[in-house]
């Protein structure tokens, strides 16, 4: 028994010494973060070949397109045209039956019979002029009204001749011709509706040459004095992939759009086979002069919200957050703008490894 309690007592005399140690011993220092994947690079500036990339569009030239409306008012017969299709010009399209033939070829036919009044009044008063009958006067109010008859028929025969008739003719249906060579972009109308001429919205169709294209895309404010006229510019479509096209800028816009304070900048691109069509996606890629950048991995740019960071080392087996501000990426890299120099140390795999976790 007194062994037992002996025993007992040297026990209880361990432990307490025990936990008095540990009352007096240092704090545990926080575990080093895993090194393992980390790796550490130092970086610096490099000569970076600067390209901005624009969403874009394709457009038909404008300065190419036609609207077909009808010469005249009346049904519209025999439509030929479908969207895509090609067109010459001079082809005829439809045709169109009008009332308006019938009144214009009325119009001349008065008119001729007023110019043969007027031709046998001036002949009867050249007649009583030379017997002394009839004053200078009235021989020349004569020959004006004979003018005048002549002059109106003239006008009442271009009238039917721009309406596509002949004065002698007796049909009312003409033809709607194309007034140029080019691709159908839409149709307006039917066969059988009446049109109205030049009332007709939006016409009967639209024609495009599109030989000639222009691809128009958003240059945003930030990078509106970097962009000028004629400088370069590659073209890529989402439909040939890989393909470059290539021109140069023609137009920079005057106006902000207000909703995105950007404008339009434009280029013209040549389309002799016509692969390129209008309202096709695009992307405009301007090269811009190489300046000198830090560039990093974009894995070793942490993100946080708004906030962007890099992982610096700060003695051995330490490293701290430093916040960084980040510009244009490109490929797998991305541009740091601000928050570190030439010659800074960071860490560049492995920096999600260091994250402290979230949670318990």
């Amino acid at each position: 028994m007194t062994t037992r309690l002996k025993s007992l007592a040297a026990c209880t005399s361990i432990t307490l010494l025990a936990l008095a140690g540990c009352k007096h011993a240092p704090p545990a220092e926080d575990a080093a973060p895993p090194s393992a994947n980390v790796k550490i690079s130092t970086v610096h500036l490099q000569r970076v070949e600067d390209v901005l990339k624009l969403p874009g569009r394709v457009e038909a030239d404008p300065d190419h397109v036609v609207h077909i409306y009808a010469p005249l008012s009346g049904r519209l017969l025999n439509m030929t045209l479908v969207p895509g299709q090609e067109v010459r010009k001079g082809q005829t399209v439809a045709m169109l039956q009008s009332g308006d033939v019938a009144q214009a070829r009325s119009d001349f036919e008065k008119a001729r019979i007023e110019v043969l009044r007027a031709d046998r009044a001036l002949e009867r008063g050249k007649l009583l002029a030379a017997h002394e009958v009839l004053s200078q006067a009235d021989l020349q109010e004569l020959q004006a009204v004979d003018g005048a008859a002549h002059s109106e028929q003239e006008r009442t025969r271009q009238r039917i001749h721009e309406l596509g008739f002949s004065e002698s003719g007796t049909s009312d249906v003409t033809a709607v011709t194309s007034p140029i060579s080019g691709t159908v972009l839409d149709i307006g109308t039917a066969t059988g509706e009446l049109q109205r001429s030049l009332e007709t919205s939006p016409g009967i169709a639209t024609v495009a040459n599109l030989d000639t294209i222009w691809v128009t895309g958003d240059l945003f404010e930030q990078d509106l004095g970097t962009v000028h006229l004629h400088d370069a510019i590659a073209v890529t479509f989402a439909a040939y992939p890989g393909e470059l096209f290539h021109g140069t800028v023609a137009n920079i816009g005057d106006s902000l759009d207000p909703a995105t304070h950007a404008v339009k900048v434009r280029a013209v691109l040549a389309n002799p086979s016509h692969r390129l069509k209008p309202q096709m996606f695009a992307t405009l890629q301007i090269s811009r002069p190489s300046a000198s950048r830090i560039m990093l991995p974009q894995a070793a740019v942490l993100h946080d919200g708004d906030v962007t960071e890099v992982y610096v080392p700060n003695g051995p087996g330490k490293y701290t957050l430093r916040r960084v501000s980040v510009g244009a990426a490109q490929g797998d890299k991305v541009e740091i703008t601000a928050g570190l120099n030439d010659g800074d140390q960071v860490v560049t795999e492995g920096a999600a490894f260091l994250r402290e976790p979230v949670g318990d």
